[in-house]
């Protein structure tokens, strides 16, 4: 498991991040990149967190995939 949270919503000055296990947990953005969104994919590093494009563009790719592959059953 590679502790990726991906970020499920910003609400209130916080974002609403999905964790591997399913769970939920808020970040206060004031401890996240400056520029995150909904969709990014975060990595621990160090105290704090680094987007991880390459994941997100992995995980995108992947949903892509599957939604195409389910319109093409219709």
């Amino acid at each position: 498991m590679k502790n990726i949270l991906t970020v499920d919503r910003i609400e209130e000055g916080f974002a609403v991040c999905e964790a591997e296990d399913l769970s939920f947990r808020r970040i206060a953005l004031s401890e996240l990149p400056k520029g995150v969104r909904e969709g990014d994919c975060l990595r621990s590093e160090g105290d704090g967190y680094v987007i991880d494009k390459d994941e997100a563009a992995r995980r995108r790719a992947h949903n892509k995939a599957l939604f195409d592959m389910l319109k093409k059953k219709r």
